[in-house]
């Protein structure tokens, strides 16, 4: 069994990446949190880690111009990161980084895939798909990451019920609760053995 090693990922707010740095501080499951990245020096997810001590890095294009990708794996394996989590983040990442970590790249999307995945398919535009399709029950996805937008093999996911009365805003707050639930219980079970991956 893997011992695991964790590099976050993150754009915005980063409340994915904290519901997993609280359930190991916690004792839920084993892991060391190694290092976190944003694309954005403003984001919430930098400040996070800071608090935690994790150290954070902000690369982007400004920073590193046509490099980002190259520097996201010089710093994940200068910290001996074995498995990168996506929480938010709103860059594809190249083939080159999923395979550098051997496929070990996990990613949460806001709905049941296979269904309203793909390009565009991030933030409050996939709630407004879910409800425009009339859908009874939406939910959230941990997938591994792949070339492809949301295509990766799914390891876990949680549902919950798309009421009459859902707004795309009112059913973002229901799905990004059990994210918080969702993402921690995947990577235990990872740190188990229960879900294997690469």
């Amino acid at each position: 069994m893997t011992e695991l090693r964790l590099g976050f990922l993150a754009s915005h707010s980063g409340t994915n990446m904290q519901a997993i740095i609280d359930s190991v501080k916690n004792g839920y499951f084993k892991a060391h949190l190694c290092a976190a990245i944003s694309n954005n020096s403003q984001s919430g997810a930098l400040e996070r880690a800071r608090k935690e001590g994790i150290p954070a890095f902000h690369v982007s294009e400004k920073t590193h111009p046509g490099k980002v990708d190259q520097q996201v794996i010089e710093i994940f394996d200068k910290y001996q990161v074995n498995t990168v989590v996506l929480a938010g983040y709103m860059k594809k990442l190249e083939p080159f980084v999923i395979d550098h970590f051997n496929g070990r790249v996990l990613n949460i999307h806001p709905a049941l895939l296979p269904k309203f995945g793909g390009e565009g398919m991030y933030g409050i535009n996939v709630h407004k798909a879910v409800i425009e399709a009339g859908e009874k029950v939406s939910g959230a996805t941990v997938h591994l990451v792949n070339a492809d937008y949301d295509r990766g093999r799914i390891l876990m996911q949680m549902e919950v019920e798309v009421l009459p009365d859902d707004t795309p805003e009112s059913l973002a707050e229901k799905v990004l609760k059990i994210e918080h639930k969702l993402y921690p219980e995947v990577l235990k079970k990872i740190s188990l053995g229960e879900i294997i991956i690469p």
